[in-house]
């Protein structure tokens, strides 16, 4: 299982979909609008990712590459996924996107449809500074820089 890790317009979707198969990457923009019709719909965020962790728990028994495209900014928005990897004895691996907060801010200004707030990338952005240093200990067993 690899977690991407990053604010939005940190380029986890772009990279999801030139190095992943569709059927392999599961996004929470993605479940929002299938649970809302609209991706940016936070409200729907809950119920988004009872569908992630739901398709999670089916494929890592069948041993399928699952990719959680995601900003996973918070050890707490982590940790339902390692614990669903350890439970399925399934590695996992961090997919850090550690890009410069004025770049996703611009890619956020130019990003085609939905535009997440200036305040949100901010606070997307820091709590991945913050969080970090910890990433390693969290039961990674791989923590790459994208």
């Amino acid at each position: 299982m690899i977690l991407l890790v990053g604010p939005a317009g940190a380029g986890k979707s772009t990279f999801a979909a030139a190095n992943f198969e569709p059927s392999q990457v599961l996004s929470s923009d993605y479940a929002r609008q299938l649970v809302s019709d609209d991706a940016s719909d936070q409200t729907a965020s809950s119920q988004a990712f009872a569908i992630l962790r739901f398709i999670v728990a089916r494929r890592l028994p069948r041993g399928r590459l699952t990719v959680i495209d995601a900003t996973n900014v918070r050890p707490r928005d982590r940790r339902p996924f390692l614990q669903l990897a350890s439970r399925f004895s399934r590695p996992a691996v961090a997919l850090v996107f550690d890009v410069p907060l004025l770049v996703c801010l611009e890619r956020n200004r130019l990003r085609p449809g939905r535009l997440v707030e200036e305040d949100a990338v901010r606070r997307q952005w820091t709590d991945l500074q913050e969080s970090m240093p910890g990433l390693a200990a969290e039961g990674f067993q791989e923590v790459r820089f994208v």
